[in-house]
């Protein structure tokens, strides 16, 4: 201990050894800081969380029959039978799979269309696995789109993981609202392209159905009955012939209910040789229906044939119209590429529009377009997991501040001195250093990005009673060796940092082995970093850059001027 407080009382006693402290902490502390710009360290709301599942959606063109659809999802599901860690796989042609986490706001419940389709891969436990789910997800994703996209022009397959913190409709989420919906759809695939092109985003789609032309059937009721059928009767054989229906019900004992007696042309009967209007009529013409009289009618005189576009569906959110745009992230924060994306987006709109961005509110990344011509307005709103994560970074950085001005004002009413409580709370505070520098050391000994998450935040705010507790020990002990011992102030502090640095350590010891086993968590991993690293940093603060601060503190002097020097007391250490 003797070396340890001559070794602290020889920067106390130069000018430019302290001098040197202040600057290494200084630059310590902007280094830290700027390893988020530099991207040395990244932030992310949660990391990738391992599970036994995962989930495919298929989505084909609006209009594409089972067919197609189904096409696709066997392409996807003959890649996923390669890899010996998938133990089984479903698909669900036309629906979704049953309701699951992920689930709850995808909207995976509503979809009852032929174009869609859901295959859910369960996997061996991760607990036996090598590989992550996430990082599997990540090297599969390229592979399967490669294979089958060019299956079908127009089609999006997207990966969907179970999230490891709350559910939300994707990573990133753009909403485009206006009145207008033709330039609402015209604005969203601008957006769709710029996100397509930002690097470390994938599985961008736009959630709007798109316009297609269609064939519509309309039972003439003058002919119909000029010729001796019913309208019931066209509208059954119509059916029939391209849907089908229940024509019967049967009752088993085995069932509470009725159950249903479906009929359907067979599939060769009821396909369509081209999808033009010509074997649409042709397909009419083959049909007939038996009248009054017993003579056979074709359905093609009695049915109109029409060609129009197809009715897209209108979302609105808070009684305005939008339409989402989503991506996924690949293994990167949202962050750095929604920054990017939206400067892409300044100024490709400002071409057409004039850009307005939000000012410093929660929707602070929100832009408001309006058209230079028409004078419409739009607006452009993120959200997602994105717009979580702002939102807890926010909330913890709120906790984070609201800890520190309780603490400061605490130690106000103990010391009755703004000067000691500020000493306290800049040291408290320094430990972030270890906190960031920590989780860029950690990125060295893992496979994936090693994030800076909530946890961690959540870790620093812990370290803040921490490293108070180590400030009070030093400053307490020091002003007790000079009131009661007579002892000068700087030696006073050498001498205390000297004999509280023993249950210090031991304490960050503590700390540390207490943390180790949340380091190795896929979720709290950020938490015990943050708690290992920051206590290391907040020992060397304590113990070499508050000495400092407490020596240039004048509301650390005493008057010893009735006491006998004791510069060289003896203190049981």
């Amino acid at each position: 201990m003797n070396k340890l407080e001559n070794f602290i009382y020889g920067i106390l006693d130069k000018k430019s050894k302290k001098t040197l402290v202040v600057v290494l902490t200084a630059v310590a502390f902007f280094a830290s800081l700027l390893m988020f710009p530099t991207h040395m360290v990244l932030a992310k709301m949660l990391p990738g969380k391992s599970d036994n599942t995962f989930s495919i959606y298929v989505d084909t063109p609006i209009g594409s029959s089972i067919e197609q659809t189904k096409l696709m999802s066997t392409c996807v599901v003959s890649v996923l039978k390669k890899e010996k860690e998938v133990m089984n796989i479903e698909l669900f042609l036309a629906q979704g799979i049953p309701l699951d986490y992920a689930g709850l706001v995808k909207g995976a419940s509503m979809k009852r269309t032929e174009n869609v389709s859901e295959i859910s891969v369960n996997l061996t436990d991760k607990h036996y696995r090598a590989e992550s789910s996430f990082l599997m997800v990540q090297r599969l994703r390229p592979i399967i789109k490669d294979t089958c996209l060019p299956l079908l022009q127009g089609a999006n397959i997207k990966f969907i993981e179970q999230p490891s913190g709350p559910p939300t409709l994707a990573s990133i989420v753009v909403e485009v609202h206006g009145e207008n919906l033709e330039k609402i759809r015209t604005i969203s695939t601008n957006v769709a392209k710029i996100l397509t092109q930002t690097e470390g985003l994938v599985d961008i789609d736009i959630m709007a159905d798109e316009i297609f032309s269609k064939y519509e059937l309309i039972p003439d009721k003058e002919k119909i009955a000029r010729s001796g059928l019913s309208v019931e009767q066209v509208n059954n054989i119509l059916y029939l012939a391209f849907e089908g229906m229940v024509i019967a019900h049967k009752n088993s004992k085995n069932s509470p209910d009725q159950i249903d007696m479906f009929l359907i042309l067979e599939k060769d009967s009821k396909s369509l040789y081209s999808e033009t209007e010509s074997a649409l009529q042709s397909k009419l013409s083959s049909l007939n229906l038996m009248n009054v009289q017993g003579m056979m009618v074709p359905l093609s005189e009695v049915v109109t044939i029409r060609k129009v576009d197809s009715n897209p569906m209108i979302m609105h959110k808070n009684l305005s119209r939008m339409v989402n745009v989503i991506a996924e992230t690949d293994m990167v924060s949202q962050l750095y590429p929604l920054l990017e994306a939206r400067d892409v987006m300044l100024e490709e709109f400002s071409k057409e529009y004039i850009v307005t961005k939000e000012g410093f509110s929660t929707y602070m990344f929100d832009l408001h377009l309006e058209d230079k011509n028409t004078n419409e307005k739009f607006l452009l709103r993120w959200d997602g997991e994105m717009k979580v994560s702002l939102d807890t970074f926010r909330d913890l950085g709120g906790a984070f501040i609201s800890a520190l001005i309780l603490i400061f004002l605490l130690l106000v009413i103990y010391y009755k001195s703004y000067a000691i409580s500020g000493i306290v709370l800049l040291g408290s505070f320094l430990s972030l250093i270890g906190v960031i520098v920590g989780h860029w050391v950690a990125n060295w000994f893992t496979s994936e990005t090693f994030f800076l998450t909530a946890t961690s935040l959540i870790g620093f705010i812990a370290l803040i009673g921490i490293s108070s507790r180590n400030s009070l020990l030093l400053i307490d002990f020091a002003k007790s060796l000079m009131e009661y011992h007579g002892m000068k102030k700087r030696r006073a502090i050498a001498v205390a940092a000297a004999t509280r640095a023993k249950p210090i350590a031991l304490t960050a010891v503590a700390i540390i082995l207490g943390s180790a086993l949340l380091a190795s968590d896929p979720v709290f991993g950020g938490l015990g970093v943050a708690l290992i690293s920051g206590t290391i940093a907040a020992v060397f603060v304590s113990l070499l850059f508050v000495p400092v601060l407490m020596d240039n503190s004048k509301a650390m002097d005493f008057d010893i001027a009735n006491h006998p020097s004791e510069d060289n007391i003896s203190i049981t250490k």
